[in-house]
């Protein structure tokens, strides 16, 4: 094997020119693919993240009533739905890959918000101690809710960065006071996010979908959320998974759950529990721009396949050129599986240098497109191998009808077309 490795590099650089006309067929479609799916793969990641939320990992479970969220903004208390205890949280928090539970209240559109006669239309949350621990905040300012805070009902209140600029004007709101549902509720503190997360915005349908134009959002203790709203009012829950995989498992067995024990009666009711998984909606929309590229890809195959025809071609030339040199080796008593093995191994290297040469013009095109693009990109590995060895098969396919011939020559014969 090693000798016909090493004549096939003789011949093709006894032959440079041929062998690069040969080869480009391959080089092209090889590369045309390795861009094509690293631009796929890059987009795809792209959406993740932005739906995701940069590796928050968070799967957000709401009860539903007839297949739709149920909003307590404009509902009255459902009937037949449990408020979740802290010992439910705790078996939550029992489920695999999930790493903590936090339990909430939230209204959105607060028209009930006021800051000196200011209307806030943001989203007002009652949240539990583990919330700002779940969704990864950290205290920007001032300071974060205490046990007392919630032990004594205290009416505090924290802001995130949206609210300082559009009910606060920009200045700090802490220490000021707020009126909730006619009820006096003195900020405390600002929060953010610890890794603040700013989408990749590179259409008008990308601003659309991603970008926040909320009012921002005002949180209270989940303890003093009755008297600000309702009692027995039913919780959402979010649950932060330790990786983005998990999501779409944990989520489901966490509505399951919420659904088998909170709902007074499951089976004629029709209320339940679902998760809102980012994840599911990321793959939705993968599959979206994905089928539209794989056409691409098949539409770059076809390169391969005129690459393929072209090898087939110049190695009947070779055969024919080499006529001479078979029969000498053939009336020395060179086997056909010799001569066989001979040309496949020449067309198979001819092709794997188009490949390799391929993937490095690839990975250069989609770097080169992604910077003057500003396109996404992510160079897939296994994407790498399966085209080197692609583009080896694609020798040894095609290389068979020219091997096969050179093998069968009649010896004498060939001698005579010296």
């Amino acid at each position: 094997m090693l000798e016909n490795i090493r004549l096939a590099f003789q011949g093709i650089w006894g032959h440079k020119m041929r062998s690069v006309l040969t080869m480009l067929g391959i080089i092209i479609g090889i590369a045309a693919i390795i861009t094509i799916v690293s631009t796929i793969q890059g987009t795809n990641e792209q959406i993740k993240e932005n739906l995701i939320g940069a590796g928050n990992n968070v799967v957000t479970v709401q009860l539903n009533q007839a297949g739709y969220a149920y909003d307590m903004s404009w509902s009255s208390i459902p009937s037949g739905v449990r408020v979740i205890t802290e010992d439910t949280r705790a078996e939550l928090e029992e489920i695999d890959g999930v790493e903590e539970v936090s339990l909430y209240n939230s209204r959105s559109n607060s028209n009930f918000v006021y800051y000196q006669n200011t209307e806030f239309n943001g989203e007002t949350y009652g949240i539990d101690a583990h919330y700002l621990s779940v969704y990864g905040y950290q205290i920007k300012s001032g300071r974060g809710f205490t046990q007392a805070d919630y032990d004594n009902f205290r009416k505090v209140a924290l802001a995130d960065t949206n609210v300082v600029t559009n009910l606060f004007g920009g200045e700090s709101p802490v220490g000021k006071a707020i009126e909730i549902s006619g009820d006096v509720f003195t900020v405390v503190g600002v929060v953010a996010l610890s890794e603040e997360f700013i989408p990749t915005i590179n259409t008008i349908n990308d601003y659309y979908l991603y970008a926040d134009t909320s009012s921002g959002c005002l949180y209270i203790p989940n303890t003093v959320w009755p008297t600000a709203f309702r009692f027995d009012e039913p919780q959402n829950v979010a649950i932060k998974v330790k990786s983005t995989d998990a999501m779409t498992t944990a989520g489901k067995k966490a509505a399951d759950l919420l659904t088998e024990k909170q709902i007074v009666d499951p089976e004629n009711s029709d209320f339940d529990y679902r998760s809102q998984d980012m994840l599911e909606q990321a793959q939705q929309l993968q599959k979206m721009s994905q089928s539209t590229n794989t056409q691409l890809v098949w539409i770059a195959s076809i390169s391969l396949l005129v690459g393929g025809i072209g090898v087939m071609n110049i190695m009947l030339v070779s055969v024919t050129e080499r006529t001479a040199e078979i029969g000498l080796k053939k009336a020395i008593g060179a086997k056909k599986k010799r001569i066989l093995l001979q040309f496949l191994t020449e067309s198979a290297v001819l092709t794997s240098m188009g490949g390799v040469i391929g993937v490095i013009s690839g990975v250069i095109l989609a770097e080169l497109i992604s910077n003057m693009m500003k396109i996404p990109v992510s160079i897939s590995a296994p994407a790498i191998v399966v085209a080197v060895v692609f583009s080896t098969l694609i020798g040894v396919i095609f290389g068979m009808l020219p091997a096969y011939k050179a093998a069968n020559l009649n010896p004498i014969e060939a001698l005579r077309r010296d």
